[in-house]
């Protein structure tokens, strides 16, 4: 038991005082915020393109009057939405509606802004002229007080509204997108003006939003179906997908870190002072240490994060997860699964020496591992699919799929089953794995299908 523990500190520490390591640990939450906060900096940052609009001719009037409708509907409908969500929000978190009103602000905030046609421009003569004067405009030609990002000309023909737009940058489609919308709505109310039918009904038929109020019997209240309801569901996907990666992280260290002292001969040197056996798991024990870290670094972070932002939540989130024992389905999940995975990718990590001859496995193993994951999503709707049952039943799905599905209550003989095959499966692939192990620490056989079957045929003599 000694020469586990001090394997298992060996393996936890070799990784704990990297540098890297703490990079990655963090970069999962720093990750987690950019990819929240950047579109939002990133639609903040985009600029409010300055837009001339030209009418060709008797023909097209009323078509610039059309393009600057839209855009004030566009803005206005924005900041609608932006306000339901905003309610929305502040009635499941708890938040105030005042903390949202940034986001209304920049929601109806407008990406196009119609300014005055420059004296000269509107002056110019259709042709080679007009057009050198527009680039001019376009370009550092002009002063950037007078710049414009874009310049619409717009025209009818027989076949309906068409536009010319120039734009300052060739691969902003911005302004060439909304003018072409606008434009298909002018010509549709003046289709519908032709047949007799008023426009503005049309609008309003289109724009009606039906309240919908959904209830079912296992609400928390017997009614109404509130956020509260559906959080269960929302724990149990990210609980999956959270598993799926401290799988992935700690598999992978596992294998790279076997492969690493394999072709440094170190593991023939540890083989001298501990058995195959005592090896194995003290590396698993030493990797599930690292894992269990970021998983506690990684929940504290997102149990702060919860308290300061959403207190209201999460209480909800504790009681979930204490109701009924789940966060113990949860931990019983996690250590099966990881113990299946871990102990394979250490025994393929036995028989390589180089990252290429690691790919002839690693590749059908990552495959069956992104079939869990695509039912996970699948399952958060309808967690009762005879599919997903199925699935569930698999050993090397059910940590995944066990976790997304026990928040809405599966019958308990799935729950004790699915979790007794697991384990299992997973006292078995620890055996296997060890007799693979012990032969590919001890040989220099590339890996292969047969090499490995070889192994676990014969470890053992």
């Amino acid at each position: 038991m000694n020469r586990i523990l001090l394997i298992a500190r060996r393996e936890f520490m070799a990784y704990a005082r990297t540098v890297g390591f703490w990079l990655s640990l963090l970069a999962f939450p720093l990750f987690a915020v950019l990819g929240g906060a950047i579109p939002i900096l990133m639609d903040s940052a985009d600029e409010v393109r300055a837009v001339v609009l030209i009418e060709e001719g008797p023909q097209a009037a009323g078509l610039a009057q059309a393009v600057q409708g839209r855009l004030a509907d566009e803005a206005e409908r924005s900041a609608q939405r932006a306000r339901e969500a905003a309610q929305q929000a502040a009635e499941a978190t708890g938040m105030p509606p005042e903390a949202t009103q940034n986001a209304v602000a920049q929601a109806a905030r407008q990406r196009m802004q119609i300014v005055d046609t420059p004296a000269d421009l509107a002056q110019a003569t259709p042709g080679e002229a007009r057009d050198a004067l527009v680039r001019r405009y376009l370009t550092d030609e002009t002063p950037e007080d007078q710049r414009l990002d874009a310049v619409v000309f717009l025209d009818r023909a027989a076949e309906g509204p068409s536009a010319r737009v120039w734009a300052a940058r060739a691969t902003d489609d911005t302004v060439e997108d909304f003018v072409r919308a606008a434009l298909r709505d002018a010509n549709r109310d003046q289709v519908l003006t032709q047949a007799g039918i008023d426009p503005a009904v049309v609008e309003a038929t289109d724009a009606f939003r039906p309240e919908v109020t959904l209830f079912s019997p296992r609400a928390s209240d017997g009614g109404e179906v509130s956020f509260k309801d559906r959080l269960p569901g929302i724990i149990g996907l990210a609980f999956a997908f959270i598993l799926w990666s401290l799988i992935i992280t700690g598999a992978s260290i596992l294998l790279n870190s076997v492969m690493e002292e394999k072709s440094n001969k170190i593991l023939e040197v540890l083989l001298s002072s501990a058995s195959a056996t005592e090896i194995l798991t003290g590396k698993v024990l030493g990797v599930a240490m690292l894992t269990l870290s970021v998983l506690l670094v990684w929940g504290g972070i997102g149990a702060i994060g919860l308290v300061s932002a959403v207190p209201e939540q999460a209480v909800n989130i504790w009681e979930i997860l204490t109701a009924n024992g789940l966060i113990f389905y949860f931990l019983g999940y996690i250590v099966g699964g990881y113990l299946m995975y871990a102990v394979l990718f250490a025994a393929i990590g036995a028989f390589c020496e180089t990252p290429r001859d690691a790919q002839t496995l690693m590749g059908p193993i990552m495959m069956v591992l992104v079939i869990p994951i695509l039912l996970v999503q699948f399952a958060l709707v309808n967690p009762d699919a005879p599919l997903v049952r199925f699935a569930s039943w698999v050993p090397f799905f059910t940590p995944f799929l066990m976790a997304a599905r026990a928040p809405s209550g599966p019958p308990l003989i799935e729950v004790i089953g699915t979790m007794a095959g697991m384990f299992a499966v997973a006292l078995l692939m620890v055996w296997l794995a060890g007799r693979a192990f012990r032969a590919g620490a001890l040989s220099d056989v590339k890996l292969s299908w047969k090499s490995f079957g070889q192994a676990i045929a014969g470890g053992g003599r």
